[in-house]
């Protein structure tokens, strides 16, 4: 259940659910470049006066469930992240580009939805199981990696 916090004249209680994708979905957030970017968001967030709940990637797409202030404004937040990320991560890992299309590294979409208190746990759930998923799927499939 999210906290209630108090700022100057208002209490507030506002958690997001964010998704955003590698552009044309390639597959390129494993090892390395996984933790590295999982990483520079935390620092972002933390930059930003935001808190990271939970945060989980899978391949090709990024779940984040957010806390933040009534002043953050949500496209701002995107930027921040996704721009921030993308010209850091591809400033540390430069053979990305040759693997991208025109160099970018995010889709420039992105999905966005409040989290209640009815819906918070199962929004952590899902985003903690998000690579548990495809391993199951790809044992169902008899396509068992390591």
């Amino acid at each position: 259940m999210s906290e209630v916090h108090h700022g100057r004249g208002y209490v507030y209680s506002i958690q997001y659910h964010l998704v955003w994708c590698v552009k044309y979905r390639h597959h390129i957030l494993h090892g390395d470049i996984d933790t590295y970017v999982k990483k520079l968001l935390n620092q972002i967030a933390l930059d930003n006066d935001i808190q990271i709940i939970e945060m989980e990637s899978d391949k090709d797409h990024i779940h984040l469930l957010i806390e933040c202030k009534p002043q953050h404004y949500i496209p701002n937040i995107m930027k921040a992240f996704k721009g921030v990320s993308a010209r850091l991560l591809l400033k540390a890992y430069p053979e990305l580009k040759k693997r991208l299309s025109g160099g970018h590294l995010w889709n420039p979409s992105y999905f966005v939805a409040t989290v209640s208190e009815n819906t918070d746990e199962q929004i952590r759930h899902y985003i903690q199981h998000q690579k548990k998923k495809q391993l199951v799927a790809n044992e169902v499939n008899g396509n068992v990696t390591t």
